[in-house]
């Protein structure tokens, strides 16, 4: 009997707790006569959250945008808007001019247009979903279609860097060895190489949506975010991280470390060319020629790199600033490239003004 009774207390003492943390000053609707656990409350996803009790099989995360700058989202997206405008305008008229021109069908033209692609899906995969959260509070996306996300922006991100190597090499064949520069590069060498540019950036990225699905998620589900990135869905998950830190951080520095030193190796070489040269007109021209390209890279490379190390740095970096600069550098470096080339490379300024000037 007295088990018995001991039993019956401990069974009002759980009821009362119960009942009375439904009457917490959180809640927001308090249980009214009845207890029952089989009722969807959020009472009960109170209690449950409260003690990490959560159902763990969601399948959808929460992208929270600009923590910190919420009631600003609406002022915010204009730039989003008018950043992707831009973006896609400048892109695709400079696809479009190298496809109407045949004397543009050149090598070093189509790694142009091989770059203005990725241009146009990177904010592509981002904006739209941006938008919609901004403006009508669709926040939720799946699991499948967060790890998607990143797959390809993380893809695409090093598909461009590969491109950016082998534009450097174009530069430094067309101006180190120009008698040989047909022989060296052609139309169907450089498809090659943006195949395999495309193929090591899909391998080598695929690994993290795979890391990342294994893990167990916890409770909270929010990403403080604009869209999935690597490590920002990687800090939800309650077990051990350290193998997708280790990764992430060795193949963009590796990558990034290789590409920029063959990048730094086809550049000094051409600077040392140019210098041999007798001709001043012909250091101009080399020159400008490579301007163009090394402002394109730096705004490549730079804010990336930025980016990877601020991941790490954690709390040392506010949330907002590291958001803010990782949008930044998603929208402004597509926005500006048809930009760069069409106010440095003559060829493809003299085209535009044909079919933008006309009367």
């Amino acid at each position: 009997m007295k088990r018995q009774g001991d039993h019956l207390l401990d069974q009002k003492a759980t009821s009362r707790y119960l009942i009375d943390f439904c009457h917490f000053p959180t809640c927001s609707s308090p249980l009214q006569g009845t207890f029952s656990i089989s009722e969807h409350s959020p009472c009960i996803e109170d209690f449950m959250g409260a003690f990490n009790l959560t159902p763990s099989d969601s399948s959808t995360f929460i992208l929270m945008g600009i923590a910190g700058l919420e009631a600003a989202h609406v002022w915010i997206s204009i730039p989003f808007l008018m950043s992707y405008i831009v973006t896609l305008l400048g892109n695709l008229m400079l696809l479009f001019v190298v496809g109407k021109e045949q004397t543009l069908h050149k090598p070093m033209y189509m790694m142009l247009c091989m770059l203005a692609l990725t241009d146009i899906v990177t904010p592509s995969l981002v904006v739209p979903k941006a938008l919609c959260m901004f403006w009508f509070n669709w926040k939720d996306i799946t699991v499948g279609g967060c790890l998607t996300q990143m797959f390809f922006l993380h893809t695409v991100a090093f598909m461009q860097s590969a491109i950016l190597v082998t534009m450097a090499y174009d530069r430094y064949v067309a101006i180190c060895n120009p008698l040989r520069y047909t022989t060296i590069l052609s139309n169907a060498r450089i498809a090659t190489l943006g195949l395999v540019g495309l193929i090591r950036s899909s391998l080598l990225m695929l690994p993290l949506p795979l890391l990342l699905s294994r893990l167990p998620f916890c409770s909270s589900r929010l990403i403080l975010h604009t869209h999935c990135e690597h490590m920002a869905i990687a800090k939800l998950a309650c077990g051990d991280i350290s193998v997708n830190r280790t990764y992430s951080m060795a193949v963009a520095f590796v990558v990034s470390g290789i590409d920029l030193m063959l990048i730094a190796l086809s550049y000094g070489r051409i600077i040392r060319a140019v210098f041999t040269k007798t001709s001043k007109k012909s250091h101009q021209k080399a020159l400008s020629t490579c301007t163009a390209h090394i402002c394109v890279m730096l705004m490549s490379y730079l804010p990336g790199l930025f980016t990877s190390v601020s991941n790490q740095l954690g709390k040392a970096i506010a949330s907002h600033t590291h958001i803010i600069l990782a949008s930044l550098y998603l929208l402004i470096p597509p926005m500006l490239n048809p930009i760069i080339y069409g106010v440095k490379t003559k060829e493809i300024r003299d085209k535009m003004c044909k079919y933008t000037c006309r009367r």
